[in-house]
């Protein structure tokens, strides 16, 4: 499906190398926001108290949200939980006052708001329980990368391969240098938004590539050199990649809009992802596949030809 055709190809790798410079320093700030400020990590990583209240009619998410942060809390999540009358609230652990002491304070708060509030369950998170989630999370980042090299190892070439883990790499650092550079809540959700995004992004390069691949095996492109043939690529597929990524931002950009603050990192990360995924895609995979020599040959196997004689000896 099209929505246009561009018959002249676009110089996309005229001007890679400046693209690519800003890619750089775009990912050397993300990377030193990262280790100067940090990820500011929810309480499912830091550990902290969570507690479920019960109203006998649907919440109000907000206003409940401001009692909380009338206390003092600022990192709080207030979420519905299985119903509209069911709500979820995690207060991040303070060293003054006990988990009790917290959904004490907290009740007393709801309950002034509205008598019929019930508690329903107290739970304290450990920090052992953060570390292994943030054990897990890494554990699963580096799956997915080692999985995607792998798969377009075997799908293409080891060098679109190194090309687009490169790029993969590029859109997750910088998703995290937002999140490092704003302190914007890292939470479980924002963690399987840059998983989407690696997926996301990886499904952009293999388009591309797929294109670089049948431009090369096709004989009325056999004069063309490797950077015209990623001009082409890019180019017959754009028209599909403003249909998907397109599609996809409104939905996140619905999220953004009306999710309220449970989706609200949750949107951000994707709407970053999208956005420097076709970035990466276009300027940053292609031609780091290009600079490190992709070429006919590397997706071609060259005929043998039979000997006339068949191998005889005279």
């Amino acid at each position: 499906m099209e929505l246009f055709r561009i018959h002249k190809d676009i110089p996309f790798m005229r001007h890679a190398l400046i693209f690519n410079v800003i890619s750089a320093l775009t990912f050397v700030a993300a990377v030193f926001f990262l280790v100067y400020k940090g990820l500011h990590l929810s309480i499912e990583f830091t550990g902290g108290t969570v507690v479920e209240v019960v109203y006998n009619k649907p919440a109000d998410l907000e206003k409940i949200r401001t009692s909380i942060e009338g206390l003092g809390y600022t990192d709080t999540q207030v979420q519905s939980f299985g119903t509209a009358q069911n709500v979820m609230i995690r207060l991040p652990a303070r060293k003054d006052v006990t988990s009790a002491q917290q959904s004490e304070r907290v009740m007393a708060t709801l309950k002034a708001q509205d008598p019929a509030v019930n508690l329903h369950r107290v739970e304290f998170v450990g920090p052992q329980v953060g570390e292994e989630l943030t054990h897990d999370g890494l554990l699963a980042l580096g799956m997915v990368i080692i999985g995607i090299v792998i798969y377009l190892a075997f799908r293409f070439e080891w060098k679109f391969a190194v090309a687009a883990i490169i790029a993969n790499l590029h859109d997750v650092v910088i998703i995290l240098g937002f999140f490092a550079f704003f302190q914007w809540e890292f939470s479980l959700t924002v963690l399987a938004a840059v998983l989407a995004v690696l997926g996301y992004s990886v499904n952009e390069s293999v388009v591309v590539f797929d294109r670089v691949r049948e431009t090369f095996r096709d004989r009325r492109y056999g004069k063309m050199t490797t950077a015209d043939v990623m001009n082409h690529a890019i180019t017959s597929t754009i028209s599909r990649t403003i249909i998907t990524h397109g599609s996809t931002q409104m939905m996140v950009l619905a999220m953004l809009l009306f999710g309220g603050a449970t989706l609200h990192y949750f949107a951000i990360a994707l709407t970053i992802g999208i956005l420097f995924g076709i970035y990466s895609s276009v300027f940053v995979a292609a031609a780091v596949a290009m600079w490190l020599g992709v070429k006919r040959e590397d997706l071609i196997k060259p005929v043998k030809e039979k000997d006339e004689t068949d191998g005889a000896v005279v």
